[in-house]
C-alpha cells in the first residue's frame, strides 16, 4: 500500500512537491470518464479538479475510504462539503483561501467600474459605430459596502482605497475590529443597506447566506445603488433582484448567478441595468502559481503532520451511521 495523492495539475509542474508521498494526475478527462490513477484505498489526499462539472468533482469522493485530506481549488465549497461529510471520521477539507484573492478582487472593481461608466453601452455603440457619449456616476466619493469580509474582501478593499472612495463598511458573520475599522455583524445590514452606493456580495453559501439578498434586503438599498455579486448566485433571490431592477430603481453586476450556468432566454440577460459575467472571477493567469504554491505548502504540512492551513470542516461520527 502506498501514500497517493492525487493531483489535477501534473505532479512535474509543481516545484518543491515534498517527499514521502506518490503523486498521480488526475482531472477527471475532457469527458469526465477518466479512469482513476490509482487505486483509491491507497489516496491520502485528493486536490479536487479546478473549472470540471460537479459530478465529475465528487466522483471520487465515495471511493476514498482512507483518505485524509480533500483540498479544494476553489475558496467556496458548499458544492463538495456535503459527500466529503459522508467520508469517514477524521478527513479534514480545506479550501483554496489564498489563490482567489487577486483575480476575484480585481473582478469586483472591473464589474463595478463597468457598471457605473456604463461601459456595456459603450461596447453595444462600438458595435454599432456610434459616438455615444454621456455623464455617468463614478466611483470616487461613493460609499461601498463590503458583504462578506474575508480575505476576498479585505482584498476588493485593497483595490478601492486608491479611487477615493468616500467610505467602506464592512459585513461578516460576527463583529470584530480590524486595522482599517469595524466589521460588522449580518445583523447590521438593515442600517447599513440605505447608506451604500455600491454594495459587493463576497459571502460563501451558507444556510445562513442562502437568499441573504432577498426583497426585503434589496429594498433597503438607496435609489440608484449598484449590487456586485462576485460570491454565489443563490445568495441573491433572482426573483427579488428582478423585480428591482425591471423598474431601473438599482442596477446590478452579477459573476455568478442562480441558476447557474444561466439558461438562453432567461431574463436576466436582457434586464435592464444589468451586467452578467459567466463565473470568471477566479480563472486568470493569477491562478495558477498561486495554486501551485498552496499544494506544496499543504503537502508539507501532511507529511510532516503539521496543522493544515484553511480547515473548512473535519469528518466526524454522525448518530444513525452504518
Amino acid at each position: 500500500m502506498s501514500d497517493d495523492v492525487w493531483l489535477p495539475i501534473r505532479p512535474e509542474e509543481i516545484p518543491q512537491l515534498p517527499e514521502g508521498f506518490r503523486y498521480l494526475f488526475w482531472d477527471g478527462g475532457e469527458d469526465g470518464r477518466q479512469p482513476f490513477p490509482g487505486d483509491p484505498a491507497d489516496c491520502v489526499a485528493y486536490v479536487v479538479p479546478y473549472m470540471k462539472p460537479h459530478a465529475v468533482r465528487v466522483r471520487p469522493l465515495e471511493a476514498l475510504r482512507t483518505v485524509r485530506l480533500v483540498q479544494t481549488l476553489t475558496a467556496g465549497v458548499d458544492d463538495v462539503a456535503g459527500p466529503v461529510s459522508a467520508l469517514p471520521p477524521g478527513v479534514r477539507l480545506c479550501n483554496a483561501r489564498g489563490v482567489h484573492e487577486a483575480s476575484t478582487a480585481e473582478l469586483a472593481l472591473t464589474l463595478t467600474l463597468a457598471s457605473l461608466r456604463g461601459v456595456p453601452g459603450f461596447v453595444r455603440a462600438q458595435d454599432e459605430g456610434s459616438w455615444a457619449g454621456g455623464f455617468r456616476p463614478a466611483l470616487a466619493d461613493r460609499s461601498v459596502l463590503i458583504v462578506g469580509y474575508g480575505s476576498i474582501g479585505s482584498a476588493i478593499e485593497d483595490r478601492l482605497v486608491p479611487f477615493e472612495v468616500a467610505r467602506v463598511a464592512r459585513v461578516a458573520r460576527s463583529a470584530r475590529t480590524t486595522a482599517r475599522g469595524p466589521v460588522h455583524p449580518i445583523a447590521a445590514l438593515p442600517e447599513l443597506l440605505p447608506e451604500a452606493d455600491v454594495v459587493m456580495l463576497v459571502t460563501p453559501l451558507t444556510e445562513e447566506t442562502r437568499g441573504l439578498a432577498d426583497a426585503e434586503f434589496l429594498a433597503r438599498m438607496k435609489d440608484g445603488a449598484l449590487l456586485v455579486n462576485v460570491g454565489r448566485g443563490p445568495v441573491v433571490d433572482t426573483k427579488a433582484l428582478l423585480t428591482e431592477v425591471e423598474t431601473g430603481r438599482i442596477t446590478a453586476a452579477l459573476d455568478v448567478t442562480d441558476p447557474e450556468p444561466l439558461p438562453q432566454g432567461h431574463p436576466l440577460w436582457s434586464a435592464p441595468g444589468v451586467l452578467i459575467s459567466p463565473h470568471v472571477g477566479g480563472p486568470t493567469s493569477a491562478f495558477l502559481p498561486r495554486a501551485k504554491r498552496l499544494l506544496t505548502d499543504q503537502l508539507t504540512r501532511l507529511v510532516n503532520r503539521e496543522p493544515l492551513r484553511n480547515v473548512v470542516l473535519t469528518t466526524g461520527d454522525r448518530p444513525g451511521r452504518g
